[in-house]
């Protein structure tokens, strides 16, 4: 098979239709040996039924089914899991990335030789605060994190069969995609888009901040590293005002006054030490997640055509 595109439906039911016939026209301009993979990530509306009368209609179509909610990344490597093209093309079905993208991305990469071609946008989508918050996100990440990540990142990405086997292999139970794509390595081709805005954002601040939190946590240790120097340098302290006292006390006689700066003292310290506790608990958590090897989605049901083979 020469081409694959995959994409993921949660609350989906109302772009399927356009999104279809583009795609399947962008498609068709390529190769007319492909197939559109449709992953029912849990969804409350009526995307699985719409995306199986698309099924019922085209041979090409193939929709895979999970038994719940796992997450959008988690669906999308469940998606790139059971695509069988020499291509594969990722996009999100919502029309905010244009189906014919998959035409720019296959030129640029028949002329790059690139193994990836994924979208980036110039400037983020979205109010101040959205940009803000992305801006923020990107640099506290690569700030952290031994392994920088190319920043405003769209889902939309045409890849290699090799690249996309590469990637299922990280068996990661928390799925970050922007570190796994950028580890993976090959040769990786940035092409800029614009995104188009169909709403506000599904991710509010608390998804937003568990998203850094898991992202942060997934691909650095240095967190880690820095309570430890951050405990050395209290101790160090410490033991400089420990000294301190004592000999103030020792030849001049008396003892340091001021009940509201040693309550003070109490609270931040006892503060750092809660902080610096549930960071090891976050760590210690992925730990308990990953070593019990539970698979990272679970499969209903497959609805795929079978074709004959030729010859």
């Amino acid at each position: 098979m020469d081409l694959s595109i995959v994409t993921t439906m949660y609350n989906s039911a109302s772009y399927l239709g356009e999104f279809h016939a583009r795609v399947s026209r962008t498609a068709q301009e390529i190769t007319g040996d492909y197939e559109i993979i449709f992953v029912n990530d849990g969804s409350p509306d009526n995307s699985l039924e719409v995306a199986l009368s698309l099924y019922d209609r085209d041979e090409w179509v193939k929709v895979i089914d999970l038994s719940r909610n796992f997450g959008h990344h988690k669906a999308i490597m469940t998606g790139l899991a059971h695509s069988r093209g020499r291509l594969v093309f990722l996009i999100d079905c919502d029309l905010e990335e244009d189906p014919e993208l998959l035409q720019n991305f296959y030129i640029e990469m028949k002329d790059s030789g690139a193994d990836v071609v994924y979208g980036t946008q110039q400037t983020r989508k979205g109010g101040f605060f959205e940009r803000f918050t992305g801006n923020i996100f990107y640099k506290v990440f690569n700030f952290l994190s031994n392994v920088p990540v190319p920043k405003n990142v769209a889902t939309a990405r045409l890849m290699s069969q090799r690249y996309v086997a590469s990637l299922i292999e990280h068996r990661d139970r928390e799925v970050f995609l922007l570190g796994l794509w950028t580890i993976t390595g090959f040769t990786q081709v940035p092409f800029m888009i614009k995104k188009h805005s169909k709403g506000s954002s599904a991710y509010n601040f608390v998804r937003k901040v568990a998203a850094v939190v898991n992202a942060i946590t997934s691909f650095s240790n240095k967190p880690l590293i820095y309570v430890f120097y951050l405990g050395c340098t209290i101790s160090f302290f410490s033991v400089i005002g420990v000294i301190y006292l004592f000999m103030k006390s020792l030849f001049l006689g008396g003892f340091l006054e001021g009940w509201s700066s040693l309550i003070v003292s109490i609270w931040l310290l006892g503060g750092l030490m809660i902080l610096c506790i549930g960071i090891v608990g976050i760590y210690l958590a992925k730990v308990f997640s990953e070593v019990k090897d539970r698979p990272y989605t679970i499969v209903r049901q497959i609805y795929e055509h079978v074709k004959k083979e030729c010859g």
